[in-house]
């Protein structure tokens, strides 16, 4: 009798220890190295390191470190929740009123995803800047009489770019839900008297939710901690949590505190994650 038959068991670990091993590799050592120097600060010039808790001290000491984490969460709540609300009509009208070739409609909807991601963003300063497409325009529709100062470099701005950034990430995920749904039940739901609101409120929405919490944990949690579209569009006012952890690992060259803060950031995520699933486990028992 050969190994794998008398234990059956072994053979599936065997199976699946290759991607164990490469998640351990490529995702849980990282982590655990990042944790591991943001408890630590240099004690000499002979590049000795010391347990501490000085680096967490620091970033709760300082308010507008505190205030840039408040304020990404906020950001990508913003960024997540319009992504959704953009991509949902996208996706149910791919879903239930297209009828043939669906997969070049998906195909259409990443065609701006072929681009750069920079010549994403900077497009938009383009469009959103002083002397740009928006302001040129109501300037030649005379709505306005000299350019807007407030409509680029702000949180604004950030949100707007993020959104149509990840729309695509957002469209998909719902469209598979979408696509799911077993279209008798619509049916059922009008035979039984619902109109179009309410049988949309009472089953298409619950059974799509699936979908929208995945595009709005695919959209929330990447966009905590993006830092090239806030010092590109964001100005001062703008800036997320990310930058500051790119400042700390490259300009201020201080790793130590750069892991506190990508550690706190991802804490706070996870917090917040969970918030979110709570609540929309919360809102969809009360629509059903």
């Amino acid at each position: 009798m050969s190994l794998w038959t008398r234990f059956p068991l072994l053979k599936g670990y065997a199976l699946v220890s290759p991607a164990v091993l490469l998640m351990v590799l490529a995702l849980i050592s990282p982590l655990l190295l990042l944790v591991g120097i943001s408890f630590t600060v240099e004690t000499g010039s002979n590049d000795e390191w010391a347990f501490s808790l000085a680096n967490y001290e620091f970033f709760f000491e300082k308010s507008h470190y505190v205030n840039s984490l408040g304020r990404s969460i906020l950001i990508s709540t913003m960024v997540a929740c319009a992504t959704v609300l953009l991509a949902y009509p996208a996706a149910y009208f791919i879903a239930f009123h297209v009828q043939q070739n669906k997969m070049l409609w998906l195909i259409m909807i990443t065609l701006p995803f072929w681009t750069s991601y920079l010549l994403r963003v900077f497009s938009w300063k383009l469009v959103l800047g002083y002397n740009g497409v928006v302001n040129s325009g109501l300037m030649w529709l005379e709505l306005i009489k000299q350019p807007l100062d407030y409509i680029l470099y702000n949180t604004n701005a950030v949100v707007l770019t993020l959104a149509h950034a990840w729309a695509a990430f957002a469209i998909l995920p719902i469209y598979v839900s979408l696509q799911k749904i077993d279209k008798s039940l619509i049916e059922a739901a009008y035979d039984l008297g619902e109109n179009r609101f309410r049988t949309f409120m009472r089953v298409t929405l619950p059974l799509s939710m699936p979908g929208v919490v995945a595009a709005l944990l695919l959209v929330f949690i990447p966009t905590v901690g993006d830092y090239v579209t806030p010092k590109l569009v964001g100005g001062p006012k703008g800036l997320m949590i990310g930058n500051l952890i790119q400042a700390a690992f490259g300009r201020l060259d201080n790793w130590p505190l750069g892991a506190a803060i990508s550690v706190i950031s991802m804490v706070t995520v996870t917090l917040v994650v969970c918030l979110y699933l709570y609540g929309i486990d919360r809102a969809r028992r009360l629509m059903v």
